[in-house]
């Protein structure tokens, strides 16, 4: 049986007790006892018998993706919550007319019962409407959230060899601008800073390259 094991953040490895190769798809299973099809790409390394290799799903489901369908199901919680808040507050309208009258309870009366309910059936389904409002915009602001996240790029995509690329040089460009003057030191340590994120990105160019290339 083909597991997963956690090689680095957002990175799985299909952990194997046989080896594959390139382009080989396997069933690799999470330790819910779920089963993924998944596209074997390069050998990260051996231990103790095992192969770990590098994997993408092979039904593309990936962090972009996870991200798309976290957003649809907020964007449909939200319209469900604004849905019920709206049955909830034209429920609260019950025996609008008699109410806007002003008409006091009048005690004792055999109406003082029904007046009494009335208002607290309305008044609890008002409630009941703001709170659904309130879900409403938190699952609203978690579907942003998500959305935003639609274009993220990690380590766990082949795609982020060039991202990683793009950004190192980046990174490089930066550092020289700094120390040739061409861009400004805004504190004492800005070089500092700046040659440690040359190193980070480096550390993720060759991970993707180890990964995926």
């Amino acid at each position: 049986m083909n597991t997963y094991h956690k090689y680095a953040p957002n990175v799985f490895l299909a952990k194997c007790t046989e080896q594959h190769n390139k382009g080989d798809i396997i069933e690799v299973t999470t330790k819910y006892g779920k089963d993924n099809e998944s596209i074997v790409f390069n050998l990260v390394f051996e231990k103790d018998g095992f192969f770990y290799y590098s994997i993408v799903r092979a039904d593309g489901f990936n962090v972009q993706e996870r991200a798309k369908r976290k957003a649809e199901k907020y964007d449909e919680w939200s319209l469900s919550a604004h849905k019920k808040s709206s049955e909830y507050m034209k429920a609260s309208q019950e025996g609008a007319e008699f109410l806007r009258l002003a008409e006091p309870i009048k005690i004792g009366h055999h109406s003082e019962k029904r007046h009494r309910a009335l208002i607290d059936r309305n008044w609890d389904r008002v409630g009941k409407a703001v709170k659904m409002t309130e879900k409403a915009e938190e699952h609203e602001r978690k579907a942003e959230y998500w959305e935003k996240k639609q274009d993220t790029i990690n380590l766990s995509m082949p795609e982020c060899i060039e991202y990683y690329s793009y950004q190192l040089e980046k990174a490089k460009e930066y550092h020289q601008g700094l120390k040739s003057g061409k861009y400004p030191k805004e504190h004492m340590y800005s070089l500092t800073y700046a040659k440690k994120e040359v190193n980070n990105q480096q550390k993720n160019y060759d991970l993707a390259v180890k990964l995926w290339g």
